[in-house]
């Protein structure tokens, strides 16, 4: 029983070093941020999203990601409560 006690500490203990992914501006942030914070999501494909973005604008939505090459409706859905979409400031 002891042994037990020990492990359910060991693994309660253990539970603030887990990494969980937190929500990410795909409008705002780097490459290296975007990788992560969103699930299925490297560094080459966050590369992928900052020049997308660079090159058309800000995203207008969620779904817009799926448009960047090598990013799919899975990942896309997969993360959906992680990204968010601020709006472009006007100029």
């Amino acid at each position: 029983m002891r042994f037990l006690t020990k492990i359910a500490a060991i693994a309660l203990l253990s539970l603030p070093m887990l990494t969980f992914a937190g929500e990410v501006d795909i409008n705002t942030a780097d490459a290296e941020t975007i990788a992560a914070e969103l699930n299925g999501v490297g560094l080459s494909k966050a590369r992928a999203i900052v020049e997308y973005r660079t090159k058309h604008g800000p995203f207008r939505s969620v779904d817009d990601l799926s448009l960047v090459k090598g990013i799919g409706e899975r990942t896309v859905d997969k993360n959906r409560s992680d990204i968010q979409v601020s709006t472009p400031k006007k100029r």
